[in-house]
């Protein structure tokens, strides 16, 4: 696996390439990563993560300072999963001096995690058009645990016709029930039982019966979303922990 740092560099390596598939990252990496890893590796000629903890995403300067980071680690991870180049841009490679261009999608961006962190979407769109812009891949890959990020970046990508592919994967969870996150290894083992509510709640597929489940939670949203496909989505916090989760209901959902 080759891991590139700068815009040129990351392009050099591609040149010639066959079908590329692209996975964006934060790092931390998962069971969850590494299912879309392996799809990428099925699915193309070559396989790019990208590892770049997105600043313009945080709100908050402290969870972005809290947010994990452990480099060597995830490179080995990745190189065992089959990535070949591994793409870790410093800041100043991504939004350089003076930088001042944002992608707003406007309604999907709207209610639900919008409500709650303002300017995230506008973050991730941004990010991710610079992504697929350097990288040039015929296929990207998500996980569904972040639904509506998914609905952002399809409609960017229909609206600006960029000729790429979005593969949704579905969540993949731990043993007893939680999706995978970053944020799991934060909760004690008292606040993780309690956590467990979350998606037992959602696999409900019912919004009445899911708030019931969930009282005694700090819940911020529980709503019926008509995404594609429509989920049940809700976000709770656990103590310090905030833990966002979701259900398609309608399986048949495009990728």
């Amino acid at each position: 696996m080759r891991i590139t740092r700068t815009i040129a560099e990351t392009r050099a390596a591609l040149s010639g390439a066959g079908e590329v598939g692209l996975v964006p990252t934060m790092g931390a990496y998962h069971a969850g990563h590494v299912a879309l890893f392996a799809s990428a590796r099925e699915e193309n000629d070559v396989v790019v993560a990208s590892l770049f903890v997105n600043p313009a995403q945080f709100g908050d300067p402290r969870d972005l300072d809290r947010y994990p980071r452990d480099e060597t680690a995830d490179a080995a991870i990745a190189e065992e999963a089959g990535v070949d180049v591994l793409f870790v841009p410093p800041v100043e490679a991504m939004y350089p001096l003076g930088y001042e261009t944002w992608v707003d999608v406007e309604n999907a961006s709207r209610g639900l995690e919008g409500d709650h962190r303002p300017r995230h979407f506008r973050a991730v769109a941004t990010v991710c058009l610079k992504l697929f812009n350097i990288v040039r891949p015929r296929r990207a890959y998500f996980g569904q645990k972040d639904a509506q990020q998914v609905e952002v970046l399809r409609r960017m990508v229909r609206d600006l016709d960029l000729d790429l592919e979005l593969r949704v994967l579905p969540i993949v969870r731990d043993l007893d029930g939680l999706a995978l996150s970053s944020r799991n290894a934060l909760l004690s083992p008292e606040e993780r039982e309690r956590a467990r509510a979350l998606p037992r709640a959602l696999a409900t597929r019912d919004p009445e019966r899911a708030r019931a489940l969930l009282d005694g939670l700090d819940v911020d949203y529980l709503e019926l979303a008509p995404f594609d496909p429509p989920v049940l989505a809700a976000a709770v916090r656990v103590g310090p922990v905030r833990l966002i989760d979701n259900v398609p209901l309608d399986e048949g959902g495009s990728t």
